[in-house]
């Protein structure tokens, strides 16, 4: 039986993990903590560590992680930026579930912008209270708004129908681009220039990180709504907060936070909020956050548990890791392996 540590165990992961692990003949082992270097000494006498998005998985743990006895670094989770693939390649493969529901986190990203601009939070919390007014709450239509998208992999071009099934025009930025779709590409300057709201779906690289900053804020319209259900680093949060204070930015409508690693997740309603940054974000009346919960629906947790499960299972017994990822992987030709084939 494959023996798996997972770390920073959430309720859900124990709700939809077993069904998979049994299937698999996997063993379990659930932790609360995060896996980092105070933690990873927990990991001692297993196969496989099984991770999400706030757990540190940098040099230190991953030399401590291989000396275990540790073979396979399995993400639960598309995003891999807390994985130093680099310190992991030649040691330990690292395998992740790179699509388990776009569509939660398209349709996420809509319902926080419909509730932001359509002020579907602060209405609800007035009739709470018995208060039927309509001061404050004027919205406006998303039909004819033009949307910039940044990052069309699945997530984005789905997110793109949507805004088109809104009667929005769609530009979009991606150093990738689709050449076969009939999405409408762009420089990213243009996107900042022309776009009433601009959306990030792209993932969090040298090259991302703080692409929204004081520069590019500088070039968007007055009033824009930015929203990010992607990687909290895509902004620069000091930045953000002087664009809303200056109403240069309209609304903001955040599911990431580059700093969530010790705060989202978890039930801090007891405690002082040291984050001064987020404390003066969720302060800000047009500013929505919710706490990483694009993904969080019944379809995508299964499709975790299943893929995280196959992945685990077929490192162990079949040699064969279709999701894994390396620090080559997607640098041009210098990756040759078979999709089929372990990176090393």
């Amino acid at each position: 039986m494959i023996k798996v540590a997972v770390f920073d165990t959430k309720a859900y992961d124990s709700r939809y993990l077993p069904e998979f692990a049994e299937k698999h003949d996997l063993s379990l082992t659930y932790f609360d903590a995060k896996l980092d270097e105070s933690t990873v000494s927990l990991a001692a006498g297993y196969d496989a560590v099984c991770v999400f998005v706030n757990d540190t998985v940098n040099k230190n743990v991953i030399e401590s992680l291989y000396n275990q006895g540790v073979r396979l670094i399995a993400l639960r989770c598309a995003g891999f930026n807390n994985v130093d693939l680099s310190a992991a390649f030649g040691k330990i493969h690292v395998v992740r579930v790179p699509s388990y529901s776009p569509n939660a986190v398209a349709e996420h990203t809509i319902a926080l912008l419909l509730t932001s601009i359509r002020r579907i939070h602060k209405a609800y919390n007035r009739t709470r209270d018995f208060n039927f007014s309509l001061n404050g709450l004027t919205g406006f239509d998303l039909n004819g708004k033009t949307c910039g998208v940044i990052g069309t992999g699945k997530i984005g071009k789905i997110f793109i129908n949507i805004c088109r099934g809104f009667g929005m025009n769609v530009l979009a930025y991606d150093p990738y681009p689709d050449k076969s779709s009939d999405i409408e590409y762009v420089s990213l300057d243009e996107l900042f220039e022309k776009s009433d709201i601009i959306s990030l779906h792209c993932p969090l690289t040298e090259q991302t990180s703080h692409i929204i900053n004081n520069e590019s804020i500088s070039k968007m319209k007055k009033g824009v709504v930015i929203i990010n259900t992607s990687r909290g680093a895509l902004i620069d949060s000091e930045a953000l907060i002087a664009g809303i204070k200056e109403r240069k930015i309209g609304a903001a409508c955040l599911d990431v936070y580059e700093e969530e690693s010790d705060l989202f997740f978890e039930d801090r309603s007891g405690h002082i909020m040291n984050d001064d940054t987020l404390a003066r974000l969720i302060s800000m009346p047009n500013v929505l956050i919710t706490s990483h919960q694009a993904f969080l629906t019944e379809e995508a947790l299964r499709n975790i548990a299943e893929t995280t499960a196959e992945n685990i299972s077929s490192f162990f017994r079949n040699g064969e890791t279709p999701n894994e990822i390396c620090y080559r992987c997607g640098k041009g030709n210098t990756c040759q392996k078979n999709r089929e084939q372990k990176c090393f």
